[in-house]
């Protein structure tokens, strides 16, 4: 039961760090970015005037993420404890 514990809360916290390094990458290109205004004046493209933040897709796809990580974590954490203890 221990081990279950542990690969899914290994499973929350590499969901964590991927949703926010991808957030985090999103600003830093978002804050830093400087457009090339001189040489792009004679393209003239119509752009949309909103802009979303997030993830389109089904939830499930987070669930099964979920639980494959925490069955690869799992694994992971038994074959360690075999060779190393």
């Amino acid at each position: 039961m221990k081990l279950v514990i542990q690969a899914f809360i290994a499973s929350i916290v590499i969901h964590l760090v991927y949703m926010f390094c991808t957030i985090g990458i999103g600003y830093i290109k978002t804050r830093f970015h400087k457009p090339d205004i001189t040489g792009e004046w004679e393209k003239v493209d119509y752009l949309q005037n909103e802009v979303a933040f997030g993830m389109v897709g089904s939830p499930f796809f987070l669930v099964f993420t979920f639980l494959g990580i925490a069955l690869i974590c799992g694994v992971v954490i038994s074959l360690y404890k075999n060779f190393f203890s």
